[in-house]
């Protein structure tokens, strides 16, 4: 028995992947989607200290553009950038490099659901860690109708598979 009192034949431990198994052009998508409330949009526009009355007023935002609250944006990345850490990343991520090109083309409303899905650009070895390489991504966020709501590039440094001995 384990620590945790389960034996241990068999056992699968859900991770991300190591910078060995992406490959360049393989596309992810991340189910299941997420529906943005407005809960959500109050909450964290508060945590984050973003006081946009677009987010925060409804009688304000009734009045403008798209005639209602609209999700914080980057409520909207950082929920899809979430949306790939189990399938992607969890447990294999050593640091986020970088995020670039982010793009917001249309607006998430509150009652859209947001389904997120990751292409890989680009792999390469690090240069300076030799148990590490570098994976470039580009999310694309969609609500249930396929509108595009944002776009991102990330770039993570990832931990190469393990030795025989189980080193990084």
């Amino acid at each position: 028995m384990n620590a945790v009192g389960q034996g241990t034949g068999n056992a699968i431990t859900q991770r991300g992947l190591y910078y060995e198994e992406f490959a360049v052009g393989a596309r992810y998508l991340h189910r299941p989607g997420r529906t943005a409330t407005e809960a959500d949009n109050v909450l964290f526009s508060s945590l984050t200290m973003n006081t946009q009355p677009l987010h925060l007023d409804a009688a304000y935002a009734g009045a403008e553009t798209f005639g209602q609250r609209v999700m914080n944006s980057m409520w909207t990345l950082s929920t899809m950038i979430g949306a790939s850490v189990g399938q992607l990343t969890l447990g294999t991520l050593v640091a986020q490099v970088s995020l670039t090109d982010v793009e917001f083309p249309h607006p998430l409303l509150p009652g859209d659901t947001l389904y997120t899905d990751t292409e890989i650009v680009a792999t390469r070895p690090s240069g300076s860690r030799p148990r590490q390489g570098v994976v470039t991504m580009r999310h694309t966020g969609r609500t249930q109708t396929g509108a595009v709501v944002a776009r991102a590039t990330r770039v993570a440094l990832m931990w190469r598979r393990p030795d025989e001995e189980g080193e990084r």
